[in-house]
Parts: C-alpha cells; sequence; structure tokens
C-alpha cells in the first residue's frame, strides 16, 4: 500500500545535510562580503541569517507542499512510482516547487535581514560598520535578494536532479529483482514436472514387482508432493525444512531399494535457520540414487551434510555409488547419462539468487562415488541457546 510522505531518519539526514551545506557556502559567502565591505563578522551575520533563513523556508515549504499535495490529490510527487518503502519523496513537482522558491526566498530573506540587522544591533555592530553594512540601503538588499533566488533555483535543480538519478536507481533496482524473481520461479516451475516424473516411474516400476510396497510408497509420495509442492511456492525457506524434504524422497527410495539404501543426514543446529531456495538438494540427491547407487548391484550409502567454511555455507551430497568417467576432453562427465537437467537446474538456480559467489562442483570421491559440493554466500546464523 502506497503511503503519503512520511518523515524518516534518512529524509531527516538529508534535511540537517542540506542545512549543513547551506552553512558552509554562507560562512564562505559571509566572509567576502565581511573583507569586501570592511567588517567580516558583520558580513558573516548577514549571509548565515540570509543563507539559512531561505533554505529553511524553501526546504520546509517544499516539503509541507508534497504533504498537502498528497492528502489532497492523493500523490506527492511527479515521480510515476515509488520507493521501495512505499512512501514518496518529498518533490512537489516543478510548478509548485517554483512557488516555493519564489515565496521561500522572499521570506528568507526578509527574516534573515531581520534577524541580522537585530542581532547586530545588539553586539553593537552597525555602527562600527556604518556605511558598510547593506542594513538600510535598498540596492544591496535587491541584490542580496536576487542573488538569493539564483542559488535558491539552482540548488532546488540539485535536488531534482539527484531525486531522479536516485529514482531511476530504484526503478533499474526494481527490475532486476523482478526479473531474477521471475527467472526463479520458472526455474523451479520446470523442476516440478523433472521430480514429479521420476518418483511416478519408480512407482511404477515397483508396481510390478510387489504391489503391497508399492502401495506404502504411494501413501509416502503423497505426503513428499503435498509438502514439496508447497515448498517450491516460496522463493526461499529454511536448510532444515530442504533437509526435511530430502528425508521425505529418501524415505520413498528406501521403499523401494531396501537394504540397498543407506543414508545419513548431518545438519548442525547453528546451521538450521540459514535460508536456501526450496528444492535445492533435490536434483542432487535424485542424481546420486538413479545415476550413483541404483545401477550398483549392492547399492551403497548416501551422506547429505551441511557445515560452514569460512564465510560460506557448504553442502555436500556424498554417495558411493558408480561415480564419475573421464572422457577424452578431461572433464568429468557421469557415469551414466541423464544427469544434465538436474544439475543444469541447480546451477541456474544459483547464478539467478547469488550470481557468481555461489557454485556446485562435481567431483570424484576418493574411496569411489560422487561427491557433489554446493558452496552458498549464506550468512552464518547465532546458534539458538
Amino acid at each position: 500500500m502506497v503511503r503519503g510522505p512520511q518523515p524518516s531518519f534518512n529524509h531527516l539526514q538529508r534535511f540537517a545535510h542540506r542545512g549543513l551545506l547551506t552553512l558552509l557556502v554562507s560562512l564562505g559567502v559571509g566572509g567576502v562580503m565581511g573583507w569586501w565591505r570592511g567588517h567580516v563578522g558583520l558580513g558573516l551575520l548577514d549571509a548565515v541569517c540570509v543563507g539559512l533563513g531561505c533554505w529553511l523556508c524553501v526546504d520546509t515549504g517544499r516539503m509541507v507542499l508534497a504533504r498537502w499535495r498528497w492528502q489532497r490529490l492523493g500523490f506527492a510527487t511527479d515521480a510515476p512510482e515509488p520507493a521501495p518503502d512505499g512512501t514518496f519523496s518529498y518533490w512537489p513537482g516543478w510548478r509548485w516547487m517554483s512557488v516555493c522558491v519564489v515565496l521561500g526566498t522572499l521570506l528568507g530573506v526578509l527574516g534573515g535581514v531581520t534577524l541580522s540587522q537585530w542581532l547586530a544591533h545588539g553586539l553593537g555592530w552597525l555602527d562600527e560598520a556604518g556605511a558598510g553594512s547593506f542594513h538600510g540601503h535598498l540596492m544591496e538588499g535587491l541584490l542580496v535578494l536576487l542573488g538569493s533566488l539564483g542559488v535558491s533555483l539552482a540548488v532546488s535543480y540539485v535536488f531534482y536532479t539527484r531525486e531522479q538519478v536516485a529514482l531511476s536507481l530504484r526503478q533499474a533496482e526494481e527490475a532486476r529483482r523482478v526479473a531474477a524473481e521471475s527467472q526463479l520461479r520458472l526455474l523451479q516451475a520446470q523442476l516440478e514436472p523433472h521430480m514429479l516424473f521420476n518418483t511416478l516411474a519408480n512407482l511404477r516400476v515397483l508396481i510390478q514387482l510387489d504391489a503391497q510396497q508399492a502401495q506404502a510408497m504411494l501413501d509416502r509420495l503423497i505426503s513428499f508432493l503435498r509438502a514439496t509442492l508447497s515448498a517450491s511456492r516460496m522463493s526461499a525457506h529454511s536448510l532444515s525444512d530442504e533437509f526435511e524434504r530430502v528425508a521425505d524422497y529418501l524415505a520413498i527410495m528406501q521403499v523401494r531399494m531396501g537394504p540397498r539404501l543407506r543414508t545419513q543426514l548431518i545438519l548442525p543446529e547453528a546451521l538450521r535457520d540459514c535460508m536456501v531456495p526450496p528444492l535445492l538438494l533435490q536434483p542432487l540427491v535424485e542424481n546420486a540414487i538413479q545415476h550413483g547407487l541404483e545401477p550398483k548391484l549392492e547399492g551403497g550409502e548416501l551422506r547429505v551434510e551441511a557445515r560452514w567454511q569460512g564465510e560460506a555455507l557448504r553442502i555436500q551430497v556424498i554417495d558411493s555409488g558408480l561415480g564419475l568417467r573421464q572422457d577424452a576432453t578431461s572433464v568429468m562427465q557421469p557415469a551414466s547419462k541423464g544427469r544434465g537437467f538436474g544439475l543444469r537446474q541447480v546451477r541456474d538456480r544459483l547464478a539467478v539468487t547469488w550470481g557468481e559467489s555461489a557454485s556446485l562442483n562435481l567431483q570424484a570421491a576418493h574411496a569411489g562415488g560422487t561427491v557433489a559440493t554446493l558452496i552458498l554466500p549464506c550468512p552464518y546464523p547465532s546458534a539458538t541457546p
């Protein structure tokens, strides 16, 4: 829901930043004016009072106008899109900003001159400066007014330009985020039928061999699909949820393979809340079973292990199956065909989510089999007490 312009720490910080810049510029101008008049103190006083007066009137008027426009017309800026937090910036548009600059500068100059004159009189500087002060001189007052108006317009243009640049950057970042999310959803949608077809193929074979086991496998499959399809609708879930989905799938495979499949899941308590894309490990576990363990007569062991490595999360899927073969191009390839889709999906999802910061490596295990290693740039979570 888009809200009207709301004050925030960033808005107040930028407000104070503009005030500080105005003060520094005023001190510089005041020093030159004071040297020219022969009274530096009075020059600084005049410039600071007029400069800060114009800044306060113009900047405050701009924010008040933006808020008034929102309450009356339902928008607070000429920009078509709100900021990521749902708020609009305090830019009222050039037409209203021009009015704000003219009126704010008039009020700022009048108020600044009045305040400067009152302070200078109290300090006794008017008598010291004599004719060197612009107080009481119409021509110098007009010059100060025109100069202040020009400076106010220039500052307003700079402010507008910065707002437009910031808006463009926000829109570009939002477009990149939406594109990445859309691509990730597409990849997940492609993965769901792939995973389902593999599971149904396993079930079809088992029905021919053992109807009772097929019934048990079907019950587990229904539960597994319900949880998995629900998880796939989310952009991310905890690593503990991901391990639970892996455990559900392995339970189905154990119905089919029996004692030939031995599994081990290792997830330290401190890493349970790390957030990962759903179904990230599913293709790796499927590949380990279908192309490594199941074709092997005696089966083997499958271990899924998560641990912290440096500043990244490392997840390994290790099987003692048939392993990898070395082809003529010295690139490690699966011992069986058909692994391409799942690995490509995992790599594509890593690239969309983390870019080059994440990786998937496939290598032969020392004792035989395959090791698939995921490196994810997840922040280390605090261990739960």
